[in-house]
């Protein structure tokens, strides 16, 4: 079953995509893994991810930290800070 990625905000201008769809690699076993796969694949989501504490991850609706495990079938969104106004 494959990983759902979403990108939001100016997320999506960075990765040319607002949402795609993958088999996940074996070798990716959680988030910090996922987005350096990610990152090889969009580098300017790279630079985002590299700005330690900018881009937010949520999976299946819930925040989580990098070492959260990924299960095949996943939906992983990833955001920017938000602002309020």
């Amino acid at each position: 079953m494959p990983l759902q990625i979403r990108y939001f905000a100016w997320l999506k201008q960075r990765t040319g995509v607002a949402a795609e769809e993958i088999d996940l690699p074996a070798e990716i076993k959680d988030v910090a893994a996922l987005k350096a796969w990610l990152g090889r694949r969009h580098p300017r989501f790279a630079e985002a991810c590299a700005a330690g504490g900018i881009v937010r991850c949520a999976v299946n609706h819930d925040y989580v930290e990098d070492d959260r495990t990924l299960l095949p079938g996943d939906e992983v969104a990833f955001f920017p800070p938000v602002t309020g106004g």
